[in-house]
């Protein structure tokens, strides 16, 4: 199946016109859109290297996890946004680039292990929340960040070869 007029017609829409042809538009989506990926990464990365016992181990997970939790959803909501504005803008290009389909799958897989540990690991929070967390929850931190690096690189990935795909 060809998506290619699809792509084309999100393209030319008047959104993604606008970014793609503006001066400032496209530079400052991708700067907001980095700042959020970064401090998705970061409220993240705290949470994860407090589950492998690396940082913060005088913490307790749900006190961590109370501070960064709003920090995190919100900067990925914004990360979703302004990602997608800067897709509209290159729709075609980026539906040819292996590495945004990579991205996009890793953060699929993040999302589901924030989930099972959420809803698996979290229920047996009151038995270790200020001390050791199990190997569940070691092996979710580690998946995590082992994961969110992974989609980090795939973006940096995907700005340095744009151009190739199109």
């Amino acid at each position: 199946m060809d998506f290619q007029p699809l792509w084309d017609k999100i393209e030319l829409s008047p959104v993604g016109d606008f970014v793609a042809s503006s001066a400032w538009a496209f530079p400052t989506l991708e700067t907001i859109h980095v700042i959020a990926i970064a401090t998705v990464f970061g409220t993240v990365a705290i949470m994860d290297l407090r589950l492998l016992g690396l940082a913060s181990s005088t913490d307790r997970v749900t006190d961590l996890s109370r501070d960064t939790l709003t920090w995190t959803w919100g900067a990925f909501l914004l990360a979703a946004v302004s990602g997608t504005l800067l897709w509209v803008s290159k729709a075609h290009v980026y539906m040819r680039d292996p590495w945004f389909y990579i991205k996009m799958v890793l953060i699929g897989v993040a999302g589901i292990n924030m989930a099972i540990f959420h809803h698996v690991t979290w229920k047996t929070i009151g038995q270790w929340d200020g001390g050791r967390p199990p190997q569940a929850a070691k092996i979710a931190g580690l998946g995590s960040i082992v994961l969110w690096i992974v989609v980090v690189f795939c973006a940096r990935v995907i700005g340095f070869t744009l151009g190739v795909y199109e």
